[in-house]
Protein backbone atom coordinates (compact mmCIF):
# COMPACT_ATOMS: atom_id res chain seq x y z
CA UNK A 1 0.00 0.00 0.00
CA UNK A 2 1.68 3.65 -0.58
CA UNK A 3 2.14 6.49 1.51
CA UNK A 4 -1.17 8.22 1.93
CA UNK A 5 -1.76 11.74 2.51
CA UNK A 6 -5.38 13.12 3.50
CA UNK A 7 -5.73 17.31 3.43
CA UNK A 8 -8.76 18.67 5.39
CA UNK A 9 -9.31 21.67 3.55
CA UNK A 10 -12.02 24.58 3.19
CA UNK A 11 -10.41 24.97 -0.24
CA UNK A 12 -9.57 21.28 -1.73
CA UNK A 13 -8.80 22.63 -5.21
CA UNK A 14 -5.51 24.00 -3.97
CA UNK A 15 -4.58 20.30 -4.30
CA UNK A 16 -2.35 19.09 -5.74
CA UNK A 17 -1.46 21.85 -6.59
CA UNK A 18 2.60 22.15 -7.24
CA UNK A 19 2.34 18.77 -5.65
CA UNK A 20 1.28 17.70 -9.13
CA UNK A 21 4.98 18.17 -11.00
CA UNK A 22 8.29 17.61 -10.90
CA UNK A 23 9.11 14.83 -8.51
CA UNK A 24 6.40 14.23 -6.72
CA UNK A 25 3.47 14.98 -9.40
CA UNK A 26 5.54 11.94 -10.94
CA UNK A 27 5.51 9.81 -8.16
CA UNK A 28 1.91 10.38 -8.03
CA UNK A 29 1.01 9.13 -10.85
CA UNK A 30 3.31 6.43 -10.24
CA UNK A 31 1.47 5.29 -7.24
CA UNK A 32 3.83 5.57 -4.89
CA UNK A 33 1.91 8.17 -2.74
CA UNK A 34 -1.68 9.21 -2.72
CA UNK A 35 -3.62 12.26 -1.86
CA UNK A 36 -6.96 13.02 -0.71
CA UNK A 37 -7.92 16.89 -0.74
CA UNK A 38 -11.37 16.79 1.72
CA UNK A 39 -13.49 19.98 1.93
CA UNK A 40 -14.25 20.46 5.74
CA UNK A 41 -17.61 22.16 4.55
CA UNK A 42 -19.01 18.91 2.88
CA UNK A 43 -19.26 17.66 6.82
CA UNK A 44 -21.38 20.62 8.47
CA UNK A 45 -24.43 19.78 9.29
CA UNK A 46 -26.77 23.18 8.54
CA UNK A 47 -27.97 24.22 5.82
CA UNK A 48 -25.77 27.36 5.59
CA UNK A 49 -22.61 24.50 5.68
CA UNK A 50 -21.53 26.84 8.52
CA UNK A 51 -18.27 25.53 9.59
CA UNK A 52 -17.14 28.29 12.30
CA UNK A 53 -18.54 30.19 14.73
CA UNK A 54 -17.54 33.42 17.00
CA UNK A 55 -14.87 32.49 19.72
CA UNK A 56 -16.17 31.86 23.24
CA UNK A 57 -15.00 34.54 25.12
CA UNK A 58 -15.29 37.42 22.83
CA UNK A 59 -12.89 38.83 20.23
CA UNK A 60 -12.28 38.93 16.76
CA UNK A 61 -12.67 36.31 13.68
CA UNK A 62 -14.21 32.93 13.80
CA UNK A 63 -13.16 29.55 14.91
CA UNK A 64 -13.33 26.10 13.21
CA UNK A 65 -16.49 24.04 15.09
CA UNK A 66 -15.36 20.86 16.76
CA UNK A 67 -17.97 18.94 15.65
CA UNK A 68 -17.22 19.17 11.80
CA UNK A 69 -13.74 19.18 12.11
CA UNK A 70 -13.86 15.83 14.36
CA UNK A 71 -16.39 14.52 11.16
CA UNK A 72 -14.13 14.93 9.03
CA UNK A 73 -10.76 13.53 10.77
CA UNK A 74 -12.87 10.29 11.11
CA UNK A 75 -13.86 10.44 7.45
CA UNK A 76 -10.08 10.98 6.55
CA UNK A 77 -9.27 8.16 9.03
CA UNK A 78 -11.92 5.66 7.98
CA UNK A 79 -9.59 5.32 4.46
CA UNK A 80 -6.43 4.89 5.99
CA UNK A 81 -6.42 4.54 9.86
CA UNK A 82 -2.98 4.68 11.41
CA UNK A 83 -1.76 8.09 10.48
CA UNK A 84 -0.95 10.81 12.79
CA UNK A 85 -3.18 13.45 12.91
CA UNK A 86 -1.02 16.87 12.21
CA UNK A 87 -2.75 20.05 13.05
CA UNK A 88 -0.56 22.98 10.90
CA UNK A 89 -0.56 26.11 13.06
CA UNK A 90 1.84 29.13 13.52
CA UNK A 91 1.75 27.98 16.96
CA UNK A 92 3.15 24.44 16.34
CA UNK A 93 6.77 22.66 17.20
CA UNK A 94 8.85 23.46 14.12
CA UNK A 95 9.01 21.40 11.17
CA UNK A 96 12.33 19.82 10.84
CA UNK A 97 14.14 17.14 8.84
CA UNK A 98 13.70 14.72 11.69
CA UNK A 99 9.95 15.13 11.53
CA UNK A 100 9.74 14.90 8.37
CA UNK A 101 11.33 11.74 7.90
CA UNK A 102 9.20 9.95 10.37
CA UNK A 103 6.07 10.96 8.57
CA UNK A 104 7.85 9.22 5.41
CA UNK A 105 8.58 6.06 7.25
CA UNK A 106 5.38 5.90 8.55
CA UNK A 107 1.38 5.19 6.70
CA UNK A 108 1.05 8.60 5.80
CA UNK A 109 -0.49 11.53 7.10
CA UNK A 110 -3.88 13.22 7.77
CA UNK A 111 -3.01 17.06 8.17
CA UNK A 112 -5.67 19.27 8.89
CA UNK A 113 -5.60 22.90 7.59
CA UNK A 114 -6.60 25.78 9.87
CA UNK A 115 -8.28 28.69 8.74
CA UNK A 116 -9.68 31.83 10.19
CA UNK A 117 -8.68 32.62 14.00
CA UNK A 118 -8.03 29.11 14.80
CA UNK A 119 -9.49 25.69 15.22
CA UNK A 120 -11.49 25.28 18.23
CA UNK A 121 -8.90 23.53 20.92
CA UNK A 122 -10.70 20.31 22.30
CA UNK A 123 -10.53 18.30 18.60
CA UNK A 124 -7.15 19.22 18.71
CA UNK A 125 -7.03 17.04 22.27
CA UNK A 126 -9.47 14.69 21.48
CA UNK A 127 -8.29 13.45 18.34
CA UNK A 128 -4.41 13.64 19.79
CA UNK A 129 -3.33 15.80 16.72
CA UNK A 130 0.23 17.42 16.71
CA UNK A 131 0.20 20.91 16.07
CA UNK A 132 3.24 21.72 13.02
CA UNK A 133 4.63 25.29 12.07
CA UNK A 134 6.10 25.52 9.28
CA UNK A 135 8.03 28.53 10.47
CA UNK A 136 7.78 31.99 12.61
CA UNK A 137 5.20 33.38 10.67
CA UNK A 138 1.43 33.60 10.26
CA UNK A 139 -0.14 32.59 6.50
CA UNK A 140 -3.60 32.94 5.47
CA UNK A 141 -4.50 29.42 5.91
CA UNK A 142 -2.95 25.91 6.53
CA UNK A 143 -2.90 24.95 2.95
CA UNK A 144 0.53 26.20 1.95
CA UNK A 145 2.33 24.55 5.08
CA UNK A 146 0.77 21.37 4.27
CA UNK A 147 1.99 21.99 -0.02
CA UNK A 148 5.38 22.30 2.17
CA UNK A 149 5.16 19.41 4.36
CA UNK A 150 4.10 17.01 1.79
CA UNK A 151 6.80 17.74 -0.66
CA UNK A 152 9.72 17.26 2.18
CA UNK A 153 8.10 14.05 2.93
CA UNK A 154 7.24 12.51 -0.48
CA UNK A 155 10.68 13.15 -2.00
CA UNK A 156 11.97 10.58 0.33
CA UNK A 157 9.41 7.51 -0.15
CA UNK A 158 11.15 4.97 -2.28
CA UNK A 159 12.05 5.30 -5.49
CA UNK A 160 10.97 8.58 -5.63
CA UNK A 161 14.58 10.52 -6.08
CA UNK A 162 17.24 8.65 -8.48
CA UNK A 163 19.98 9.16 -6.33
CA UNK A 164 19.77 7.92 -2.68
CA UNK A 165 22.50 9.86 -1.98
CA UNK A 166 21.32 12.96 -2.71
CA UNK A 167 19.34 12.70 0.11
CA UNK A 168 21.79 11.72 2.59
CA UNK A 169 23.74 15.16 1.93
CA UNK A 170 21.46 17.69 1.63
CA UNK A 171 21.57 20.33 4.17
CA UNK A 172 19.43 19.52 7.63
CA UNK A 173 19.88 15.21 7.03
CA UNK A 174 22.93 15.72 9.26
CA UNK A 175 22.37 18.43 11.30
CA UNK A 176 24.49 20.52 9.31
CA UNK A 177 23.43 22.88 6.40
CA UNK A 178 24.56 21.64 2.86
CA UNK A 179 27.66 22.40 0.98
CA UNK A 180 28.50 24.53 -1.49
CA UNK A 181 27.88 23.34 -5.28
CA UNK A 182 29.36 24.21 -8.98
CA UNK A 183 29.77 22.97 -12.35
CA UNK A 184 30.51 23.41 -15.75
CA UNK A 185 31.86 26.05 -16.70
CA UNK A 186 34.97 25.44 -14.82
CA UNK A 187 35.35 29.45 -15.47
CA UNK A 188 32.51 31.66 -15.25
CA UNK A 189 33.09 35.18 -15.51
CA UNK A 190 36.45 35.52 -14.17
CA UNK A 191 35.25 32.85 -11.44
CA UNK A 192 36.52 29.70 -10.95
CA UNK A 193 35.95 26.67 -9.76
CA UNK A 194 37.45 26.08 -6.05
CA UNK A 195 40.92 23.55 -7.44
CA UNK A 196 39.81 20.68 -5.00
CA UNK A 197 36.74 19.60 -6.76
CA UNK A 198 38.66 19.13 -9.54
CA UNK A 199 41.73 17.32 -8.31
CA UNK A 200 39.91 13.67 -8.37
CA UNK A 201 41.07 13.31 -5.05
CA UNK A 202 38.14 11.92 -3.44
CA UNK A 203 39.31 12.19 0.11
CA UNK A 204 39.83 16.09 -0.02
CA UNK A 205 37.03 16.61 -2.06
CA UNK A 206 34.89 14.84 0.86
CA UNK A 207 36.96 16.92 3.33
CA UNK A 208 36.25 20.23 1.95
CA UNK A 209 32.73 19.41 1.70
CA UNK A 210 32.58 19.10 5.43
CA UNK A 211 34.42 22.10 6.15
CA UNK A 212 32.29 24.32 4.00
CA UNK A 213 28.89 22.37 5.67
CA UNK A 214 30.62 23.64 9.15
CA UNK A 215 31.03 26.62 8.26
CA UNK A 216 28.16 27.87 6.32
CA UNK A 217 26.08 26.21 9.41
CA UNK A 218 27.95 27.95 12.09
CA UNK A 219 27.50 31.57 10.48
CA UNK A 220 24.25 31.57 9.00
CA UNK A 221 22.61 29.10 11.48
CA UNK A 222 24.41 29.30 15.32
CA UNK A 223 21.13 27.47 16.55
CA UNK A 224 21.43 24.32 14.55
CA UNK A 225 25.79 25.02 14.93
CA UNK A 226 24.82 24.76 18.61
CA UNK A 227 22.88 21.37 18.70
CA UNK A 228 25.42 19.77 16.08
CA UNK A 229 27.99 20.04 18.70
CA UNK A 230 31.02 19.33 16.65
CA UNK A 231 34.24 17.22 17.80
CA UNK A 232 36.35 19.23 15.50
CA UNK A 233 35.18 23.05 15.45
CA UNK A 234 36.54 25.15 12.40
CA UNK A 235 37.60 28.61 12.02
CA UNK A 236 35.26 30.88 9.90
CA UNK A 237 37.36 31.22 7.32
CA UNK A 238 36.63 27.38 6.70
CA UNK A 239 40.01 26.00 8.27
CA UNK A 240 40.55 23.38 10.90
CA UNK A 241 41.03 25.28 14.01
CA UNK A 242 43.54 24.15 16.74
CA UNK A 243 41.79 22.10 19.62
Amino acid sequence: MSWQASVLTLFPEMFPGPLGHSLAGRALREGRWGLDAIDIRGFATDRHRSVDDTPCGGGAGMVLRPDVVDAACEAALASGPGRPVVALTPRGVPLDQAMVRGFAEGPGVVLLCGRFEGIDQRVIEARGMLEVSIGDYVLSGGEPAALVLLDACVRLLPGVMGAAASGEEESFSSGLLEYPHYTRPTNWNGLSVPPVLLSGNHAEVARWRREQAEMLTRTRRPDLWARHGSDNPIALDGQASAA
